[in-house]
């Protein structure tokens, strides 16, 4: 038995074992708020560049981090694609029930039809919009793990329009079947991100600038009839 096993050295200079769970690295106690931050950086470059054009370099740059340290939060740039996609959709179908939580109860059709196109030019075109126009542009280089679970959530956020549409329609306000109308109105609507320029934006673009309340109530006329 050598001298230095532990079972002949006096208690006090047996080395002891630390307590508890190994301390946390500073990135792993942070690991949240960086995994976050990247989620967010990469939003923006893929919406500015395309996910082809932006490498995980670009992304580690653009949130103030070393060239490998986002393959700590994420395994490939595929899989911060999809959690970018998935962090649009939850964020749009929060911000969604909160815009219909806030309306009276016995409010009519067409007012909550009008809520949910102005959060939805919310969610395309107003402050933190970089998500959803990279699910628009980028569908197809997501795996099938990673769409199905994406269309999870867009089928729940597509779910709020149809009460109101079928209602419309009832009342002939609507004047296309619900489910051919729910289709034409979201290509309509998320092709607005390819066009839309802020009122304060510079461009020459001059037809494109109107505020969102503007173009919900642009909207809505195109969408529905008025009735008597």
């Amino acid at each position: 038995m050598s001298l230095a096993d532990p079972e002949l050295l006096p208690a006090a200079d047996v080395p002891r074992r630390p307590r508890g769970r190994p301390r946390k690295t500073a990135d792993e106690r942070d690991d949240g708020n960086r995994r976050q931050e990247l989620i967010n950086g990469a939003a923006r470059l893929f919406r500015q560049q395309g996910f082809a054009g932006t490498t995980t370099r670009d992304i580690a740059a653009a949130v103030g981090m070393r060239s490998g340290s986002p393959f700590y939060h994420f395994e490939s740039k595929e899989a911060l694609l999809g959690a970018v996609m998935l962090e649009g959709m939850r964020g749009a179908l929060q911000r969604q029930q909160a815009a219909l939580a806030l309306l009276p109860a016995k409010v009519c059709a067409r007012e909550r039809l009008r809520a949910l196109v102005r959060n939805h030019f919310d969610v395309l075109l107003g402050p933190d919009s970089d998500f959803i126009p990279v699910m628009l542009y980028e569908w197809r280089s997501v795996n099938p793990a990673q769409r199905s679970e994406i269309n999870r959530l867009k089928d729940r956020y597509e779910a709020d329009w149809v009460p109101e549409l079928q209602a419309l329609h009832a009342q002939g306000a609507l004047g296309s079947e619900p489910v051919l109308a729910r289709l034409m109105i979201f290509g309509a609507l998320n092709w607005s991100a390819q066009w839309y320029v802020p009122p304060s934006g510079r461009s020459a673009k001059a037809r494109a600038r109107a505020s969102l309340d503007e173009l919900t109530t642009s909207a809505l006329q195109l969408f529905l009839k008025e009735t008597t």
